[in-house]
């Protein structure tokens, strides 16, 4: 049985996969589940959404399960999900609840928990959390009902928080921020222009029903064009919820999450802050990141696929840098989740502190060719493990060398491999990868 909580909450087709029962049942079961490990006051959770429509009837139901476990509830608005895992931190709220589905389209819709502190709960917890959803159990009558209670300065000191972590004015700096019609439709271009920049807010128009729709950080051809027609320095692209962040130099090239962490682990040695010289990113990390980190001196460890692998690691390892090419860069000295605005500021502060453009600051990873070829197979695991699929990379690794890269990855959900090649050349990538993918597909 596959578990109700993926790598990043529980997501679905709102009102269908993700009604208001399951919402609600969700909410009070984890207030419950809390209040278990210490009854000894009275618990507060914050609850914050983006602007899809859905996001409205999943907060009143969510809000209504938490009240009705007990717990005061503090409502928060719309916000991106780092502010959301910011505030729980700061107001010492024992939980918080994020209703997003991220960069989904607007017909689905998602449930984050953070635990005290703005972490994400432990798979333990969440597992618990799914395996009670049906319990019976007694609901806190007269006083003990939990109240509910708006946050009125949430956006404000989560504003206030990123500015602490970018003490550098970027005055001089004109910036295009894609916002997605989603939750960083008044929080980025609020921040940025405290931060001193000159700011272009486009897609920052949330309707409910326009979320993502062709913009964002999944869909940045609108914001490489108006970089150029506003003759800015750079662009920004968030997604639906602001976990990511992608960036577009004054040219109107995409600088992607590799790229990023490229430039924001330089800035970080420079400043003494990347902890043992190290970055972490996935295995789906561009090559070309592996080789600028190595010619920089500095190290990059890999994980599985996923933020959460991202963010283990991080907090493993005590390291303070960490990201995926699509954008999601978590930096835990001053944030326990992906916080898209945070890297863009951080990004901007690299530019105006070296007075280096971002294509400049950018160069310092030349990104591979990449092609990525799926098979469907019979057993997927079966087809990763075989020998003749095992001889043909290895040779292909040979032919390659340290200037090209194989990836076979069995896909989660589908029986399907993945077959990943990077090489020197985009012909050759393509040629490889399709040459790999023939032997994976006959078996």
């Amino acid at each position: 049985m596959s578990r109700l909580f993926g790598t990043d909450g529980v997501r679905g087709l709102a009102n269908a996969d993700l009604g208001p029962e399951l919402a609600m049942s969700l909410a009070s079961t984890a207030a419950r589940v809390l209040y278990e490990r210490d009854d000894s006051r009275r618990r507060v959770a914050l609850v914050g959404r983006d602007p899809r429509a859905s996001g409205e009837m999943l907060d009143a139901a969510v809000t209504a399960g938490l009240a009705s476990a007990g717990a005061d509830v503090r409502r928060v608005g719309v916000l991106p999900t780092p502010a959301v895992a910011q505030l729980v931190a700061d107001t010492g709220a024992d939980l918080g609840v994020m209703i997003s589905a991220s960069h989904n389209p607007m017909p689905d819709n998602g449930i984050k928990l953070f635990a005290a502190g703005g972490h994400k709960l432990p798979d333990a917890i969440e597992d618990e959390i799914a395996a009670r959803l049906d319990e019976t159990r007694d609901r806190p009558t007269g006083e003990h009902v939990g109240r509910i209670r708006e946050l009125p300065d949430a956006l404000d000191r989560y504003v206030d928080h990123l500015l602490s972590a970018t003490p550098r004015s970027l005055a001089g700096l004109r910036v295009v921020v894609d916002c997605a019609h989603g939750a960083a439709s008044n929080a980025a271009p609020e921040a940025y222009r405290r931060a001193g920049a000159d700011v272009v807010a486009l897609h920052a128009e949330p309707d409910g029903v326009n979320i993502n729709d062709g913009v964002g950080s999944t869909r940045p051809e609108r914001l490489q064009e108006a970089v150029v027609e506003h003759a800015a320095d750079l662009g920004i692209a968030h997604d639906g919820d602001a976990d990511r962040c992608m960036a577009v130099d004054a040219s109107g090239s995409l600088v992607d999450g590799d790229r990023i962490l490229a430039v924001l682990a330089l800035a970080m040695r420079d400043a003494g802050e990347l902890a043992e010289d190290t970055v972490v990113a996935t295995v789906m990390s561009n090559l070309g990141l592996h080789l600028s980190m190595r010619e920089n001196g500095l190290k990059l460890r890999t994980t599985a696929v996923g933020d959460r692998y991202v963010l283990e690691e991080l907090r493993a390892g005590g390291f303070a840098l960490g990201g995926e090419q699509s954008g999601h860069i978590v930096l835990p000295g001053h944030a326990t989740t992906g916080d898209g605005l945070l890297t863009a500021l951080r990004l901007m502060d690299r530019m105006v502190g070296t007075g280096s453009s971002l294509a400049e600051l950018a160069a310092t990873m030349t990104r591979l060719p990449q092609s990525l070829v799926n098979v469907s197979v019979t057993d997927k695991t079966t087809a990763v493990h075989a020998p003749a699929v095992a001889e043909a990379v290895a040779n292909a690794e040979a032919e390659l060398g340290e200037h090209g890269r194989v990836l076979l990855r069995p896909s989660g959900t589908e029986q399907l491999v993945r077959v990943m090649v990077e090489a020197p050349t985009a012909d050759r990538a393509r040629t490889t990868a399709e040459q790999l993918a023939e032997v994976v597909g006959s078996i």
